[in-house]
């Protein structure tokens, strides 16, 4: 049997040119809202929205940037190194480990990713939280990167463009962690006392100490659809209140409705609606459309 297994089975799969070992595994993806699979290709094509359900799904910190700036160019920002484990903390695994898996696994240093280039003409500084790095918890790593890339905004006299996405303060790393709460405060200050606009865009999720400080400081508040953002979790508010929640309690559209949120933007319309929020905080006059698209427009 192993002998037809190990053998005969590759041998017929590499003749008929079906050996599964040359699928790629994420080559289908589920749509969480309705179940269906969708070509990942297709997904890619459509910014990661499902193309049924519009539900939204966690975009790479590159490929957002990519799809802000002027035809994908940007200059990225070099972020400061700081100590990878302050604490020398180990619960079930020590925590230079999982900061090891997670560099293995995005490829990045830590869940900030930061750029300078134009959108529509216009410079701008934009930076990106990545969830998939330890669920975009906010440590010494990140804090620093933070405020490296509001600097360099300041220093360039350019908006910042903040998409947030986070589980909160990152425990491993203890008070140290929770001083970047006010650390990151305090340049959003600087933003503000150089009169730049800083614009938050809020996808899913964005929770605990991240809420509590940088991402609910924007000039502007924007979130995607359905986005969860909150500072606990709602099973423990029900708990302490002794109460049931309403429908779509931390929900995006919830904190519009609400006035903790400005507006919910379909990541379709995202770089039109941040283009022109940058123009009008700005003061800058609108971008003006090629003598081609002008023509096409009146006809």
């Amino acid at each position: 049997m192993n002998w037809i297994k190990n053998f005969v089975r590759p041998k017929i799969r590499s003749f008929l040119g079906t050996d599964k070992r040359e699928v790629p595994e994420n080559m289908w993806v589920k749509d969480p809202d309705s179940g269906q699979m969708v070509f990942y290709k297709d997904l890619e094509a459509n910014q990661h929205v499902m193309p049924q359900s519009n539900y939204h799904m966690r975009m790479p910190p590159e490929v957002r940037l990519k799809s802000m700036f002027d035809d994908g160019v940007f200059e990225k920002i070099a972020m400061p190194q700081v100590a990878a484990d302050p604490l020398k903390f180990r619960d079930e695994r020590k925590y230079a480990d999982r900061i090891k898996e997670a560099r293995t696994k995005t490829g990045a240093e830590d869940c900030i990713l930061a750029g300078t280039g134009e959108l529509d003409g216009f410079p701008v500084t934009i930076a990106v939280q990545d969830f998939a790095f330890m669920g975009g918890s906010l440590g010494m790593a990140a804090g620093e990167a933070i405020i490296t890339a509001m600097r360099t905004a300041a220093a360039k006299k350019t908006p910042f463009i903040f998409f947030i996405s986070s589980g909160g303060a990152r425990m491993q790393e203890g008070v140290l962690s929770l001083m970047q709460m006010p650390r990151t405060t305090v340049a959003v200050q600087e933003l503000r006392a150089a009169k730049l606009p800083y614009i938050v865009v809020l996808t899913h999720p964005t929770t605990g100490g991240v809420t509590a400080s940088y991402a609910m400081l924007g000039d502007v508040q924007i979130s995607e659809p359905a986005a969860l953002i909150g500072f606990a979790g709602q099973r423990v508010i029900e708990q302490t209140i002794r109460e049931k929640l309403p429908p779509g309690f931390q929900r995006a559209e919830y904190l519009q409705e609400h006035g903790m949120v400005d507006m919910v933007v379909h990541r379709h319309q995202m770089r039109e609606t941040v283009s022109r929020m940058v123009r009008i905080l700005m003061k800058a006059p609108s971008r003006q459309l090629p003598s081609t698209a002008l023509v096409a427009a009146e006809v």
